[in-house]
């Protein structure tokens, strides 16, 4: 099968985009004089509702991670601060109907600004069909790997099993007692030339390393609990029939994967707090319960620092970090609709967030200064991209979470990424799911270059 690349070349970006595009801009600049001309004259009541955001937050904080009585006060600072952002929004006008009209004009620009930015950067899907025709292709011996307790019993529930007799799949069963990369090598030995996965992350990222070893296709069956890789390869994690259709008049995409070590991962792996819980027994039954148990004593006010240090990029040295995540594409870790998901699998680059305080007081004012946009500026606050990264410990180990599997690892950790090494097969409306996926990275500088009639940057889904 040929690669074709889905991109908006110069000559195929349309007049309908630049005109979108341009809109788009528009209403950005008019959202700005807008805020302005509200605000000119109600700074006090500005910095009042960041004041309320920040308490909020730092409030929210301690009520998750402190014993009372401070998880109480955590509750008040909670409390008193979404009061004060609503308080400043009406007194910011001189009157309720203003202040509603205020907010209602707002509004409305900022989403003729979101929907026109969008729509402006997502390519011509039509010209992408033309493409693709006859590049479409079926696994001649598909083998789809089934673990029957993941997800609550999902293979059961939606009767993958069937459905995969339909299609003419193979399938094993993951019983009690078997090993997951054995059962893979052996369909690999009896002439697969596609295997797929219907279980959960941890799953997923096995079976998939050895389809990678052996350079054949992956089929992501989303029959986990979360299924993070499916949600942010585009996947819908609540119809696992869906998914097998990457079994039949499939398209093979190219994406990326990450590795810490020999292991390989599809989604994170997390280091401190978060890999500290997870290695508790009652995590997997009980995950709030447990999370809401430890984290007063992790990283309550008397709580020791983490022992895990690494560099950033540029030369700093950090230490003490009580939580890393290291990500195969960066996460969206802004205020979006995607928070906490990745925008795409094809960037080339490891996304890595690290927070380090000394103190649970020190890590509330640091979450309080993120939410009112400072969180660059707090030292101890990090946020990069790279394509290799390493971190260290004194003690020679340190517990992780890797795609949510808990692992006691030897340090140092080195994470590397691999571009586009992984060979996916999707069914075919997976790759405008990508497409838009990909232009919700809006930003002026794509915006503009799209204004112009040119190709922004990073907006192609590789098949």
């Amino acid at each position: 099968m040929g690669r074709v690349q889905m991109a908006m070349t110069p000559h195929t970006v349309t007049a309908r985009q630049r005109a979108l595009a341009i809109l788009a801009l528009i209403a950005d600049v008019l959202l700005l004089i807008a805020v302005l001309a509200f605000l000119l004259n109600n700074g006090v009541q500005l910095v009042i509702a960041l004041l309320g955001l920040a308490l909020a937050v730092g409030g929210g904080w301690w009520m998750v991670t402190e014993d009372m009585p401070r998880r109480g006060f955590g509750v008040g600072g909670l409390v008193v601060g979404f009061i004060l952002i609503v308080l400043a929004i009406l007194r910011a006008a001189s009157n309720t109907d203003q202040g509603l009209l205020r907010i209602a004009i707002l509004a409305t620009l900022l989403a003729i600004a979101g929907a026109a930015a969008r729509a402006a950067l997502v390519p011509d899907l039509h010209a992408l069909d033309e493409k693709l025709a006859g590049n479409r292709w079926r696994p001649k011996h598909p083998v789809l790997i089934c673990n029957p307790w993941s997800g609550g019993g999902k293979v059961e529930k939606f009767g993958l099993l069937e459905r995969a007799r339909d299609l003419g799949v193979e399938t094993v069963l993951l019983d009690h007692g078997l090993d997951l990369e054995q059962l893979a090598r052996d369909a690999i030995a009896a002439g697969a030339d596609c295997l797929g996965m219907a279980g959960g992350d941890g799953s997923q990222a096995l079976v998939a390393s050895i389809a990678i070893e052996q350079d054949i296709p992956f089929v992501c069956v989303t029959a986990g609990t979360r299924n993070h890789f499916a949600l942010d390869l585009g996947l819908d994690r609540d119809d696992p029939r869906g998914s097998m259709n990457a079994f039949h008049d499939a398209v093979e995409r190219r994406i990326d994967y990450a590795t810490v070590g020999d292991r390989l991962f599809v989604n994170n792996v997390s280091l401190g707090v978060y890999a500290t819980i997870v290695q508790q027994d009652s995590y997997r039954k009980a995950k709030r319960e447990t999370s809401m148990a430890l984290l007063p004593e992790i990283l309550g006010s008397t709580a020791e620092p983490f022992d895990l240090q690494f560099a950033t990029p540029d030369g700093t040295e950090v230490d003490g970090a009580f939580l890393i995540m290291v990500s195969n594409n960066p996460y969206v870790l802004g205020p979006s609709v995607d928070v906490s998901q990745r925008r795409s699998l094809q960037t080339g680059a490891l996304g890595v967030f690290a927070v380090n305080a000394s103190s649970g007081t020190e890590a509330a004012r640091l979450m309080a200064r993120s939410a009112v946009g400072l969180r660059g500026r707090d030292p101890g606050w990090h946020e990069f991209t790279c394509e290799a990264f390493e971190v260290r410990s004194r003690a020679g180990s340190t517990f992780a979470g890797v795609d949510g599997e808990a692992l006691d690892m030897p340090t140092p950790l080195r994470f590397r990424i691999h571009p586009r090494g992984m060979r996916v097969l999707v069914p075919e409306s997976n790759l405008e799911i990508a497409a838009r996926r990909r232009a919700r990275n809006v930003s002026v500088g794509a915006l503009l270059a799209v204004a112009r009639g040119s190709v922004p940057a990073n907006q192609t889904v590789e098949v």
